[in-house]
């Protein structure tokens, strides 16, 4: 079995780093705030285009309630998608809705990731980054196994593979 896991587990490290965090980060590729600007007025729902609500259709239940900074931010983004090809536009659709729905404490754990991925030497990046290619042109059963192989781990051999030291007994 450590065999088999000579080549499943460095890829399945990849894909915690880079998957789970890196698309989803992708997609909202926010700027940092310009403390300098004048406050913006917010911008409701109503007042977009068609081509900007159909690209910012997963933010419609929480736009209203967005920082006007925030709605500013998007809506420069959404200029430029909607210069995308229709399957780039799904794309990010989808990476929106994704980061939508991960709870405070899940994309403070992506931005964390990705900030430790950034972090690492450009090799080393390079070579995550093909590892998670490779692993997403796996049939959806063969990843679905990988991840399972991985889940049933100790935990403080997952923690290994993920560049973390083990927990305390007890902890995880």
């Amino acid at each position: 079995m450590r065999q088999a896991f000579s080549w499943v587990l460095p890829l399945l490290l990849a894909v915690l780093l880079v998957g789970s965090i890196v698309s989803p980060l992708h997609a909202q590729g926010f700027p940092a705030p310009n403390q300098t600007m004048p406050p913006l007025p917010p911008r409701p729902w109503s007042s977009l285009t068609p081509a900007q609500r159909d690209v910012l259709s997963p933010l419609r239940d929480k736009w209203d309630t967005l920082p006007p900074r925030r709605q500013q931010t998007m809506l420069q983004k959404s200029e430029h998608w909607v210069t995308l090809p229709p399957e780039k536009r799904d794309e990010v659709r989808l990476r929106i809705a994704h980061w939508q729905a991960m709870t405070p404490e899940q994309r403070k754990e992506a931005r964390a990731n990705l900030q430790q991925f950034r972090q690492l030497p450009p090799q080393e990046r390079a070579r995550l980054h093909a590892t998670f290619e490779h692993f997403q042109e796996l049939p959806p059963e063969q990843r679905e196994k990988l991840m399972q192989q991985f889940r049933q781990l100790p935990p403080e051999q997952r923690a290994r593979f993920q560049g973390r030291p083990a927990s305390a007994p007890g902890g995880q």
